[in-house]
């Protein structure tokens, strides 16, 4: 899994935590199982953009794609 990957599952991760919603929570917003997102912040399985979409959705936020430096 590549270091921007890692960043961005921890940045959820926080984003999630200041909400302070459970995983439960964030997984019945964004219509996934606790367990997806469980293994997504454990980083056991790399997230298709689709899953990191919908679920950045469900915490309020976009992804977006800007030009590396």
């Amino acid at each position: 899994m590549s270091d921007q990957c890692i960043a961005l599952i921890d940045t959820i991760t926080e984003i999630r935590k200041s909400k302070g919603w459970t995983q439960k929570k964030l997984a019945d917003e964004c219509g996934y199982t606790q367990s997806v997102i469980a293994r997504l912040e454990s980083k056991k399985a790399e997230p298709q953009i689709s899953t990191l979409i919908q679920i950045a959705a469900a915490l309020g936020y976009t992804l977006e794609i800007v030009p590396q430096k």
